[in-house]
């Protein structure tokens, strides 16, 4: 778990791209430190956090919305958090809105970034995202995926990619996280409307419009009409990767909506 900074408390949820951790925020984590403590978890299967001895079955897999929704659920506790907003990103999206549900006294705000959550149909390119494996062609592939725009895809960004997804651990775990059929694992992250339409919180979404991992139109757009208490912000020319390719104005966004009385 990644900390930083003090007064309200935020907590940051990445999402299910391979190689992906809470250090995926460390930018946005040193923007807002100034007004907010910000808590950034690895999920369970990523990064440093590891499955509990005994985790899933047969019946049930190790991984997926109730056994993240738990993991930050205990985070809270562990913290004493009786009050925090929460952000997520694309996966993180779908358990930021979980945790919203579950906790309704608890979180404050509520902030989906190319969020997962709701039923759709698998999208092809959250398919390739989650076959990934481990390889040169296949590191670039993702982060062309992720960008629209062409200055991420560097001989070192793609290197790092690499070499994060080569990690031991993380690679065991995400070579058997999502097997196929994959449209079960949307449906796993999946609130139901009824659901949706319980959660009390304030929600900002933000999506990219060329979004080519969860587009728009199959979830931002739709969850204007199913969270109570809602807003959205498009960025133009901007893919799935809305923290790094619009860094300066999504911390703007979410300062503006995290401090609103």
């Amino acid at each position: 778990m990644r900390e930083a900074g003090s007064g309200s408390a935020v907590v940051l949820l990445h999402g299910s791209g391979p190689g992906t951790t809470g250090a995926a925020w460390e930018p946005l984590m040193a923007a807002m430190a100034p007004d907010f403590r910000v808590i950034a978890p690895d999920f369970v299967g990523f990064g440093r956090s590891r499955l509990l001895p005994g985790s899933g079955s047969d019946e049930e897999p190790p991984y997926g919305r109730r056994v993240w929704t738990a993991q930050v659920l205990e985070l809270l506790d562990e913290l004493a958090l009786d009050r925090c907003a929460v952000v997520g990103n694309s996966m993180g999206g779908a358990i930021a809105l979980s945790v919203a549900h579950a906790r309704p006294t608890t979180v404050t705000r509520l902030v989906g970034i190319g969020t997962l959550g709701l039923a759709m149909p698998l999208p092809p390119g959250l398919d390739r995202l989650w076959a990934y494996r481990p390889g040169r062609a296949a590191a670039r592939g993702l982060l062309e995926l992720l960008h629209v725009d062409e200055a991420f895809l560097t001989d070192e960004a793609v290197e790092a990619r690499l070499a994060a997804t080569l990690e031991p651990g993380p690679r065991e775990a995400f070579a058997v996280m999502f097997p196929p059929p994959r449209e079960r694992w949307v449906r796993d992250l999946a609130l139901t409307a009824g659901e949706l339409a319980q959660i009390r919180a304030p929600a900002l979404l933000v999506h990219g419009a060329e979004d080519r991992v969860v587009p728009p139109e199959s979830s931002t757009l739709r969850l204007l009409r199913l969270l109570p208490d809602v807003r959205a912000h498009l960025f133009g020319a901007c893919g799935h990767a809305s923290p790094a390719e619009r860094p300066t104005e999504l911390h703007r966004l979410l300062t503006t909506f995290l401090k609103e009385p």
